[in-house]
């Protein structure tokens, strides 16, 4: 269970995955910021203006319904920008290659197969030294 957990880390994956993570982190507060703001006085503004604009009554109890319309077009501005930025040009990039226009990924090189064997061998070879189980 380690080895296979070593072997996820060290494929790069968990690194790219990491800089995405922060990145989203990134981007999510910058558009959240823009909301507070700009989108939250603008509503507030057609709410009614003042400290109450962008909330109702009922009875005692108060409802921001500005923070919710706020939420709601911070998500699409999220949305929109993953859709346009990411999925957008994945999908185009995915059908050109359907169309043959775009080649696939190639192969590793019989080098690089190569260097992967005794990689791995060399791994092996140190684990059976540290007393570790051989891999089957």
């Amino acid at each position: 269970m380690l080895k296979g957990f070593k072997d996820f880390v060290l494929r790069g994956n968990v690194i790219d995955l990491s800089v995405a993570v922060v990145i989203g982190a990134a981007f999510a507060t910058l558009v959240k910021q823009f909301g507070d703001s700009f989108l939250m006085p603008l509503i507030e503004l057609a709410g009614g203006g003042g400290r109450h604009g962008g909330t109702f009554w009922i009875g005692e109890t108060d409802f921001g319904w500005g923070a919710f319309v706020s939420a709601v077009v911070t998500f699409l501005i999220t949305a929109a920008t993953l859709y346009f930025l990411v999925v957008a040009p994945m999908n185009a990039l995915a059908a050109r290659r359907k169309r043959g226009a775009e080649p696939e990924p190639k192969t590793p090189a019989e080098e690089v197969l190569l260097l992967q064997q005794i990689r791995d061998l060399l791994v092996e070879q140190q684990r059976q030294n540290a007393g570790g189980p051989p891999r089957p």
